[in-house]
């Protein structure tokens, strides 16, 4: 049996938690090992369980999700290789969407979505190669990077580095295109694209495709 994913459910709602945590144990694959009700609680079961995926919970009353996220951040438990987070929201454009990508949030999933598409997504996460996929994440950040800013020096600075494939990686992961739609579209193997992807995230400082998408967005548009 291959190893299974572990996820942790953060969600101020009882109903909420147990109807996620059901729907992800019934998966060979998946597994819930802790649940929490709060930011605060979010950071002690992480922070002990390091799991592959955190749901997150956008909206919570004391400490919400983003500031988890942030505290998550900061203490070095969020990004490739650690707990990839995906972050809950009732709604189709939260106004914290920006703000939890700049954070490291690797995705966003309607709390409306399918069973397949919560599955999809906390496995794509895992892989941390293709959390761009579920389309509900996809319309999320196209929708929230409509009216993004001019590039400023910061950001222009960070592409300094990227080779000119790997500046066309970026602007493909900006599309919202997975690995094997790259590589289909240049025309060369997974493994490759895979490479590109992981030296661009590094050379650019991005913790997640997410934030790439962001950046390319701003920068490549």
């Amino acid at each position: 049996m291959a190893e299974q994913i572990t996820v942790v459910v953060v969600d101020d709602e009882q109903l909420v938690r147990i109807g996620l945590t059901t729907i992800l144990d019934a998966q060979a694959d998946l597994v819930v090992a802790g649940t929490a009700a709060d930011g605060e609680a979010a950071i002690d079961v992480c922070t002990q369980l390091k799991p592959d995926v955190l749901l997150l919970d956008i909206r919570m009353p004391r400490r919400d999700g983003l500031w988890a996220l942030t505290e998550l951040g900061r203490r070095g438990l969020v990004g490739p290789g650690k707990t990839r987070v995906l972050m809950l929201t009732t709604f189709d454009l939260d106004e914290y969407v920006d703000e939890a990508l700049a954070a490291g949030a690797a995705g966003f999933l309607l709390k409306s979505s399918s069973y397949e598409e919560l599955t999809a997504a906390v496995r794509a996460a895992a892989l941390g190669h293709s959390a761009l996929s579920p389309v509900v994440t996809r319309r999320i950040i196209e929708g929230h990077l409509a009216a993004r800013h001019r590039p400023d020096n910061g950001e222009l600075a960070r592409l300094a580095g990227l080779t000119a494939r790997e500046r066309l990686v970026l602007r493909l992961v900006g599309d919202g295109l997975s690995n094997a739609e790259i590589a289909e579209r240049l025309v060369v193997s997974l493994h490759t694209v895979k490479t590109h992807v992981s030296r661009m995230l590094a050379k650019t400082g991005c913790q997640s495709r997410a934030q790439a998408a962001v950046l390319a967005r701003n920068t490549l548009s």
